[in-house]
């Protein structure tokens, strides 16, 4: 049990180390950003399909094979995941913020950041609790899907007329409700030992949500035709990765 909550707690603070990735982009062309987040999308595509039907997906399964009730929480996970968007009036974007593309108001994004974090923090928790392997594949996926959201989401915040230094803080803050997340459902799983049977799956549902909802909708509207090949090669680069993790085990 110790080192289960070593290996949790390890993984949601690389998690957050990612929070910080945003500030290094800006030293970078405006042109290559874009370039850089419409791939970076791509590959989170990838990752969070790859860590659902290869890993969480098959893990649910494993003991009494594909049941109504891991459909369930799987729908569950897509549904909770599409309710905290429309409550919170905030969805994730990746795409850099512009005059023409103008984001939600920061303290909205940062509160919506603060949830979906906390998500990501169960998530890896409950992951762990039914392998080392199947936790570190949904930290990776998590860790594909952050790189470009924190972008994003630091780009919100400059938006809004906050200094880096001031950003760059918010955001750390934010994402620090993944401990919050990776504590809660560790702590639960003692009392309540269906936890792992509802998380794992309800986990794929969310990767499911946001990779479809989210990332793929962004990647239709982002950049040219011609791209298309490289976003494709992207997203199966990601999807080869976590196969290569399942192979492993």
């Amino acid at each position: 049990m110790f080192w289960l909550w070593v290996y949790s707690l390890v993984s949601v603070a690389i998690v957050n180390i990612l929070s910080l990735v945003g500030v290094f982009t800006f030293l970078l062309r405006k042109e290559l950003q874009r370039s850089l987040l419409l791939y970076l999308v791509s590959f989170s595509v990838g990752g969070l399909l790859g860590g659902a039907f290869f890993h969480l997906i098959p893990e649910a399964s494993e003991v009494s094979g594909f049941t109504p009730q891991i459909s369930i929480y799987i729908l569950l996970g897509i549904l909770v995941s599409f309710v905290v968007e429309e409550c919170l009036r905030w969805r994730h974007c990746h795409v850099l913020t512009t005059d023409e593309h103008p984001h939600t108001f920061a303290y909205m994004n940062l509160f919506g950041d603060a949830v979906h974090n906390f998500i990501d923090g169960m998530v890896i928790g409950g992951s762990y609790l039914v392998s080392p392997l199947t936790g570190m594949a949904t930290t990776l996926a998590v860790c594909f899907h952050e790189l470009p959201q924190e972008i994003g989401d630091f780009a919100v915040l400059l938006y809004a007329g906050y200094k880096r230094r001031r950003a760059l803080l918010y955001n750390f803050l934010s994402a620090l409700t993944a401990f919050i997340g990776v504590i809660l459902s560790l702590a639960l799983s003692v009392y309540i030992v269906e936890m792992t049977m509802f998380l794992v799956p309800f986990a794929a549902g969310n990767f499911i949500y946001i990779a479809g909802s989210d990332l793929i909708p962004e990647l239709h509207a982002e950049g040219e035709l011609s791209q298309t090949a490289l976003k494709l090669a992207a997203i199966i680069l990601g999807l080869i990765i976590l196969y290569s993790i399942k192979s492993m085990g």
